[in-house]
This record gives structure tokens, sequence and C-alpha cells, in this order.
């Protein structure tokens, strides 16, 4: 188990394994548990570059705020956030932007608490427990929180998160309700698995899933470009994170081919 068992719920199955508890894991977080530490191992089995891709999807957040920062955007609504750690977006923004507001959402029982905890003395960031399949319901949520003024632009954050919604959810669909919700100015930042790099390794990862709380559902990278309808995508488009504008430091560092996921953002005109 953890270092510290005092952030977890009385009704959290420890040995049902969580993405968001795997994630942890493999970015070195404490907040996991022997099930989440014994499916991490069978993920690297199956994708032994998944330590970096974790780790590039956590660099491509960074990077998508700090560039919604840079086109005025003060409003965060971060989708699936699951359990912080070091970067997580209320620090990222409030470095570049102490005036800045973020709602966390998700499910997790152990994300939500963890999030809890660490925002008790931040006024400007809250998380909801909430389904974000469920727009409505989240929008509701995040509108009587008082952080988030939806007449301004909000950056809607997704990511790592949409693959584990199937289909028969209709994204498309779950995130065109996000959409009209938001002014002229909005964005969203999105990355998800993708059948088309690696797509062996990514078989595997899905069988490895299926074990966990949360299966994956990858898509190509035409399906993953449908889930930025009516938002003008941004150059250079939805590639593999680390050709999502690099930074000089980590440029050619990682092999786009093993990123295992695509990502872009894309702003509402």
């Amino acid at each position: 188990m953890a270092r510290n068992a005092n952030w977890v719920p009385d009704d959290v199955d420890p040995g049902l394994p969580s993405a968001a508890r795997l994630s942890d894991y493999l970015l070195g977080g404490g907040h996991n548990f022997a099930a989440d530490r014994a499916l991490a191992e069978e993920f690297l089995v199956a994708q032994p570059n998944g330590r970096a891709i974790v780790r590039l999807n956590r660099a491509f957040l960074r990077r998508a705020v700090l560039h919604l920062v840079d086109h005025g955007i003060r409003q965060f609504l971060d989708l699936g956030s699951g359990i912080p750690t070091v970067g997580s977006v209320h620090e990222i923004a409030h470095r570049a932007a102490p005036d800045a507001h973020v709602v966390y959402v998700d499910y997790e029982d152990v994300a939500v608490a963890h999030s809890r905890m660490l925002l008790e003395h931040e006024p400007r960031a809250t998380v909801l427990q909430e389904d974000v399949t469920d727009p409505h319901t989240v929008l509701a949520a995040a509108r009587r929180t008082g952080l988030l003024d939806f007449t301004a632009p909000v950056g809607v954050l997704a990511v790592g998160v949409f693959h584990f919604v199937p289909p028969e959810r209709d994204p498309v669909g779950v995130l065109e309700v996000y959409r009209d919700a938001l002014a002229p100015g909005s964005a969203l930042a999105l990355s998800q698995f993708t059948w088309d790099l690696q797509p062996v390794e990514m078989a595997g990862v899905v069988e490895v899933m299926k074990k966990s709380m949360n299966p994956v559902f990858p898509r190509t990278h035409e399906e993953i470009t449908a889930l930025f309808a009516g938002f003008e995508v941004v150059p250079p488009g939805v590639v593999p994170p680390p050709l999502w504008r690099p930074e000089e430091e980590i440029a050619g560092r990682d092999d786009p081919a093993q990123a295992g996921i695509f990502a872009g953002v894309g702003h509402k005109r």
C-alpha cells in the first residue's frame, strides 16, 4: 500500500486496480495499492515504453496549460484529473497567472480524496466527484462552485481520459455538450491512446486494462481528430506529444513513433 493510509476512503476496494492509481505509480507517486502496482508491471510488459508515455502525457498537459494562459484563459475545467502530482494544473496555471481558477473532475475515490486534501487551503481550485461522460451534471456542478464563469473563456482539459470512454457512450457527443457550453475564446486540450502507434503493444495494453476498473478504448488519428469537432485545431495539429510545441530542452529526446498517444489543442472561435 502507499506510504500513508490516511487518504484512503473507507469504501475503496484496494484489490481492484484503477487507471488513476496505476498512472500515479508509473509517475512515481505513493497513492496506489499493491494491486495497482502489480497491474502496472503487467502494463509495462505489454508496453515497455509505458513510463515514458505517461511522462510525455504530463509534459503535454503542462505545455497546453501554458499555451492557454498565453491566450488569455484564466479558467480551467480538468476532466478526469486523476491523482494530483507535482505539476498539477492549478500549480502550472498559478505560476503563470496567479488569478487562474481550476475545477478538477474525477469519479475515482482515491483521486478525489487526495485532491480534496491537496486543495483544502486553495481558494482558487476545487475538485468535483462526477462522471465526465455526464456533461450536463458536470457543468451544473462546476457552475455551483462559483469558480468558473462560462460567459468568459474556459480551457477544458481532457488529457488522457477519453480513451476510457467506450464508443457506446458517444465521446464526440459528450465533448459537443462541453463545447456548446463554452464562450468564444475557450479551448480544448485533449490526448488519448491510439491504435496508429505501436498497435501490437496497444493491443496488449487493452488486454491488461480489462483487469482494472478502467478498460481502455484506443482510437485512430481520424477518430481522435473528430473529438475536436467545433474547435479550430492549432498547429502542429493532432500529433504525438513530443511533436506538440516541444520546448528546446526536450526536443528530440523521445521517439514520436513510440509515444502511444495523439494530442492537440483546439480553440473555439
